[in-house]
């Protein structure tokens, strides 16, 4: 959704934005800020193209903007909660790929999202994180399952925030959803093509699985 360069809607209603605010706006909700985390040395091995990904939809994965919660400069690391971290463990995983189907070994992938109680951690890293993606083009984060929650007079269906980039592709802004959530539909930013697969696989656990790719 484009922001406004003299307003900014909230609620449905249009708040004046000082011009002193402008560039706040710009820091919070372009999808363009850079992540600045060092690409690992290339192999030069380009992998074939995969037929797991030719026999789906292989368009460019869609972008969203970012929200007001990035932070840069997030620990590498696959698992994002711990002990005290409130909500249902959800275990995110899935691959990355190019748009003529080759997996892309190395792309960063930066995550972040509420807790089971609609809290961003802003003054820490939990649940952030980046990682690069393996030989296969793989990932697998450890985190929580978001719940929906206000704020800026917005009431915002559950989803994770996920900045990701390939040595040699676009930076993709986007985030992910989950189904059956009852507020799916009136969110703003909602996608049904960014759906994830979500999958029970004990009682107090969630898997949700997507594929991206990146142009």
């Amino acid at each position: 959704m484009a922001i406004s360069r003299r307003a900014f809607l909230i609620g449905g209603a249009a708040l004046a934005v000082p011009i002193g605010g402008l560039a706040w706006l710009d820091l919070k909700f372009n999808p363009h800020t850079s992540m600045h985390y060092p690409f690992p040395a290339s192999t030069g091995n380009t992998l074939p193209p995969t037929p797991e990904c030719l026999d789906h939809d292989h368009h460019e994965t869609a972008r969203v903007t970012e929200g007001p919660f990035y932070k840069p400069d997030t620990p590498q690391r696959s698992m994002l909660r711990d002990a005290a971290t409130a909500g249902v463990p959800l275990t995110l995983r899935g691959r990355v790929f190019s748009t003529d189907c080759r997996p892309l070994a190395g792309a960063v992938i930066d995550v972040w999202s509420c807790d089971g109680n609609g809290v961003y951690d802003n003054e820490g890293y939990r649940l952030r994180g980046h990682q690069y993606t393996d030989a296969t083009g793989a990932f697998e984060f450890e985190t929580v399952k978001p719940i929906d929650y206000r704020n800026f007079g917005i009431h915002r269906t559950p989803h994770i925030h996920v900045k990701m980039q390939g040595r040699d592709t676009r930076l993709l802004t986007t985030q992910l959803f989950f189904p059956n959530e009852p507020l799916n539909e009136h969110d703003w930013f909602f996608r049904k093509d960014l759906l994830v697969n979500l999958e029970r696989p004990t009682p107090g656990s969630y898997l949700a699985s997507f594929a991206f790719v990146l142009g």
